[in-house]
């Protein structure tokens, strides 16, 4: 889930689950900052499920007179990255103060299925059942802990290849059980393939 900023506006982009065009045209200017999996909820005030696949302004889940000063104030910020860093921090310090934090033990569950932990041996674990974790996950991350675990394989094997890594060892490294798969995948998630989002990367 991302808090993204473009001149004049802020708005949201929910945890999708298939692949959405980008939004804006040539020549627009845009920042944003990814919040790490399971934070966002405590932060935005929201379940991640309500905003899955969709994009919404921030006016619309903190009300327009203060998202109308944030964004003037990002607006103003010679760095918006950070600017929309200190709007996420001192908003996630204030729920915090309030008793609102992430969720302890999903906060867990993805340091186990980022290390390629099946999603039940993730729930023992954490000892939560099947049924309990699916419901926790939806809020947290907007789906349930197989997509979140497809997620994050994805973006284990991107690392890989943005270290250099050939996409057929990036893909076993990361999970996939051949190359054929990772790129099944990341069409599914991203639109793209593992070629076309290298750019001439690393080598096939």
């Amino acid at each position: 889930m991302d808090l993204l900023w473009t001149p004049g506006r802020l708005f949201v982009a929910g945890p999708d689950t298939r692949a959405q065009l980008p939004q804006g045209g040539p020549g627009d200017r845009f920042a944003g900052i990814r919040f790490a999996p399971g934070t966002a909820p405590a932060v935005l005030g929201v379940p991640a499920y309500e905003l899955r696949d969709r994009r919404v302004e921030l006016a619309d889940l903190w009300g327009a007179a203060r998202a109308r000063r944030l964004t003037e104030r990002v607006d103003a910020a010679a760095d918006p990255v950070a600017a929309l860093e200190s709007v996420a921090l001192e908003t996630a310090e204030r729920r915090a103060a309030d008793g609102v934090r992430p969720d302890p033990l999903l906060t867990r569950v993805v340091r186990l299925l980022d290390g390629g932990a099946p999603v039940a041996a993730a729930a023992d674990e954490v000892g939560l059942g099947a049924r309990t974790l699916h419901r926790r996950a939806q809020a947290a991350f907007g789906y349930g802990p197989k997509t979140l675990a497809r997620v994050l394989r994805l973006q284990r094997a991107l690392a890989l290849v943005g270290r250099g890594a050939p996409y057929a060892s990036a893909a076993v490294s990361a999970g996939y059980a051949d190359q054929a798969h990772f790129t099944r995948e990341m069409r599914a998630l991203s639109g793209m393939t593992p070629s076309g989002y290298g750019a001439g990367g690393a080598p096939a």
